[in-house]
Parts: C-alpha cells; sequence; structure tokens
C-alpha cells in the first residue's frame, strides 16, 4: 500500500485520475501506462465481476497505481472484497448523510475503528504480512463519498467532515438528474449544487472532486476554478470511441479531398 495518494486527498493537492469500465487487461495496462495517478475500476455501472476486479487491481496495483473502486452500492461485504483483492480504496456511491459516510468508513477499517471482517489475501501478501497491512491502513487507506444526488448536496457539510472520508467525488450525470435537469451538466441548479459541495470539503480539509465524464479544457478549467483537486479525467470507452471516431472522419476528410483534387 501507498500513503501519497491519500496524503495528497489531504493536502487538497491537485491528482489526475482515470475511471475504467472495461474488464479487460489490456485497456487497462494501457491506462495505467498512461501517467494518470490513480484509476478507478466502475462496479457500479460496468459489468466488471469481483473477480474481474481482482484481476484489474493486481494489473494497477503492479504499474505502480492505486487502485479504486466504486461500489455497486454502501455494501461492506463487497468492500471488504476489492480491499483484501488489493484496492487502494474506495469510491462509494450515493453517499447522502453522515451515517452513510460512517457505515463506508467502517467498512474499510478493521476493529476498533470499523467493522470490517479479517480476511487474508491478496491485501495481505496472502497471509504473509497481515500485521503490516493491518498497521498501514491509518496512513493509506482511502475512503471517497461520491455525492450524487440533491440529499447529498444538502448533506455536503456533515458527509465531507466524517472522520474517515478522505475525499467527496461528485457524480454529474446522477446529480443532475437528482436536481430534475438531466444531462444539463451547466445547469445553474447543478453547477451551484457542485460549489456547495467543493466549499463543504475545503471547511473539511479534504479533497473535493469531479468526473470530467466527456473531457475538454473549458470543462477541466471550470472544475479547478471551482476548487475540484481530485479530477476523474474521461472513461476508457470514451477514449477508444473519440480515437476511433477521430480517425475515421480524419481519414474520410482525407480520402475526398484527395479525391477532388
Amino acid at each position: 500500500m501507498t500513503s501519497q495518494l491519500k496524503q495528497l486527498l489531504h493536502a487538497r493537492q491537485r491528482t489526475l485520475g482515470s475511471w475504467i469500465t472495461f474488464p479487460s487487461e489490456p485497456i487497462v495496462e494501457i491506462m495505467a501506462r498512461a501517467g494518470f495517478e490513480w484509476l478507478a475500476l466502475d462496479l457500479e455501472h460496468a459489468p466488471i465481476s469481483i473477480a474481474d476486479a481482482a484481476r484489474l487491481i493486481r494489473i494497477i496495483d503492479l504499474a505502480g497505481l492505486p487502485a479504486l473502486c466504486r461500489l455497486p452500492s454502501n455494501d461492506p461485504v463487497v468492500a471488504k472484497r476489492v480491499l483484501e483483492a488489493g484496492a487502494a480504496g474506495i469510491i462509494v456511491p450515493s453517499i447522502e448523510s453522515a451515517e452513510e459516510a460512517q457505515r463506508a468508513v467502517e467498512a474499510a477499517y478493521y476493529p476498533p475503528r470499523g467493522r470490517r471482517g479479517v480476511g487474508l489475501s491478496r491485501a495481505q501478501g496472502y497471509g504473509q504480512s497481515f500485521e503490516t497491512y493491518r498497521a498501514g491502513l491509518e496512513e493509506c487507506m482511502v475512503v471517497v463519498a461520491m455525492i450524487e444526488t440533491a440529499a447529498g448536496v444538502q448533506a455536503a457539510d456533515a458527509i465531507a467532515e466524517t472522520p474517515g472520508i478522505d475525499a467527496v467525488i461528485i457524480g454529474p450525470y446522477d446529480l443532475s438528474a437528482s436536481l430534475g435537469h438531466v444531462g444539463q451538466l451547466e445547469h445553474p441548479a447543478v453547477t451551484n449544487a457542485c460549489a456547495t459541495v467543493s466549499q463543504a470539503a475545503k471547511v473539511a480539509g479534504v479533497s473535493s472532486g469531479l468526473h470530467i465524464v466527456h473531457y475538454n479544457d473549458a470543462a477541466l478549467g471550470a472544475a479547478v476554478d471551482a476548487g475540484h483537486t481530485f479530477l476523474a479525467l474521461g472513461v476508457d470507452m470514451l477514449f477508444l470511441g473519440d480515437a476511433v471516431s477521430g480517425a475515421l472522419r480524419s481519414a474520410t476528410a482525407y480520402l475526398a479531398a484527395r479525391a477532388a483534387g
């Protein structure tokens, strides 16, 4: 485990990561070699199983990056299984209260701080380094609360201040839907809600984050101006789709110009 990401989050230093939805070892390896500072596996919306996650975590970890897992829900069993597989932390969706944030923290830590069951797997050196792993949790474990509903925004202060929460991150599409403006990420109600979350994190002394799903410089600049430092850039499917579409458009335009000339 590494403490660098956790330290950066509490120092509110900028970090750039990305999102994985394909359970593909080559794609994850390419992403891990691209220069991101962390990668998140999406177990909520993508067809990534626990077995898939274990394989992909290993690739990310061996590339020297922290592997985070966005859980399908605030489920301590799933949290335990991905952490046992070697994940550096968890991103927990749809947190709407301090109590729910506390539940997420408890899922990541052993008693007495938490309620995580004790097991031996890859994270503990397959039984050879449990004490080392346990002793390092306080300075290495990353727990991120995802705020993506109107109720979560209203409770942003309490969520960000929950001991053990290292960052909060906004799910922009779900948040826009919760506010009644599906997909309208620039709607004032959405941008105001994002500002509320960012301010809550600043007061609590943790990082606030935003997933810039469709990356562009303007969106990144707006996120930085809003105070977000835990930044997820794009997603594997869009990187692939944009590259394929862009190459085809370029080839088509070239052939058309060649034929006309």
